[in-house]
């Protein structure tokens, strides 16, 4: 039920509260611009992409290590997307990569390398969604727009009590983020509303007596604050299995090849694998998924496991080494000394270290 309409909530004091209260508490974080600096639109993009779906912590040494290598969406557009997808590796989601770099070209092809300022054009960029749009446009160029990511929606389930569970809540929750969005200082006031929900409304233990709103906080004057935003229980990923081949060679170099451009991990390198298919069981058909024929397999002991957003995955491993380098279809051999540069999603990171572990 939603405690209190939006009129009960929303004043005009509020944002004034929560903008005095940034001024004093705002987190530092490398992209995001020091008061009195101009704000650069290339790093906000570039850090709002890297932050979807990956912890600030994370993100902290990706972001510097780009802007080192790209220091403009120019640059960015013009490298290989090989080494864009290298330099991402680890970061996960690997569409977001792909998409990055689509995005950068078409800032450079279409706008003559300017980020454009209204949500509507940024919706029309690879990769940019409503909140992205709404992040960009708010933080980089002040315009008054609403950005709402799992944080805000937290802080507003428990601003205005509203213990509709989610994902249904979100229309909702959108429309309370609406009411509180300012025409004065936008940008700061979405950072704001994000770092409270980062710092102090947090997911447990909110620390309610740091809040600037919390005398207006409808969720903790009734007692349900910690409790909101409420969920819909998640159904149980699946589990996947299949079996990744890891072929050595005398030279020290390692076979990889790579996946298609659209699809999971689109345009990573891996080791030749199964397909991901498998119920249970372990039976590898060296017939028809093994990379190189009539080779001696060993079986690598332990499963290498991994979690996506959709499934468990769990991978036995086969190894071998050869003399030689075949050439394969559709595969190329790989220094094993310059694996960083090869742009392995972290599944495939797993499978090579379990097999060198024990080869070694």
């Amino acid at each position: 039920m939603d405690a209190s309409a939006p009129h009960d909530v929303a004043n005009a004091a509020l944002p004034g509260l929560l903008l005095a209260w940034y001024d004093r508490h705002r987190r530092r974080m490398p992209w995001r611009a020091k008061p009195g600096q101009p704000v650069d639109p290339y790093r906000v993009w570039l850090s709002e992409i890297m932050l979807q779906q990956t912890t600030v912590a994370t993100v902290g040494p990706y972001f510097n290590g780009f802007v080192a290598r790209w220091p403009t969406v120019g640059d960015l557009a013009f490298a290989p997307l090989d080494e864009v997808l290298s330099a991402w590796a680890g970061l996960g989601y690997y569409a977001r990569a792909r998409n990055l770099h689509a995005c950068a070209r078409a800032v450079v092809d279409r706008h003559d390398g300017v980020f454009p300022d209204t949500e509507a054009v940024l919706l029309t960029l690879p990769g940019v969604g409503a909140y992205t749009a709404a992040a960009i446009a708010a933080i980089a160029f002040d315009r008054k727009a609403t950005v709402v990511d799992g944080n805000v929606e937290r802080v507003m389930a428990r601003m205005f009590a509203i213990e509709e569970p989610m994902p249904a809540a979100k229309p909702r929750l959108r429309e309370r983020a609406a009411t509180l969005t300012p025409e004065h200082r936008p940008g700061d006031y979405a950072q704001a509303v994000m770092d409270l929900g980062a710092t102090v409304c947090t997911p447990r233990s909110p620390t309610c007596l740091s809040c600037p709103w919390s005398t207006s906080c409808r969720g903790r004057i009734a007692g349900i604050a910690e409790t909101l935003p409420r969920k819909t229980p998640k159904a149980d990923k699946p589990t996947r299995r299949g079996t990744a081949f890891v072929v050595l060679s005398g030279p020290g170099n390692l076979l990889l090849r790579q996946r298609p451009a659209k699809g999971m991990l689109g345009g990573m390198h891996e080791v030749p694998a199964t397909p991901w298919d498998r119920k249970s069981g372990w039976e590898v058909d060296a017939d028809d998924h093994a990379p190189v024929d009539d080779a001696a397999w060993i079986a690598i002991p332990g499963i290498v496991r991994h979690t996506f957003s959709h499934f468990h995955l769990e991978l036995e491993v086969a190894a071998v080494r050869l003399r030689h380098e075949p050439a394969i279809d559709g595969g190329q051999w790989w220094p094993i000394n310059a694996l960083d540069s090869a742009a392995l999603p972290t599944v495939m990171a797993k499978v090579v270290r379990q097999a060198l572990m024990h080869l070694a």
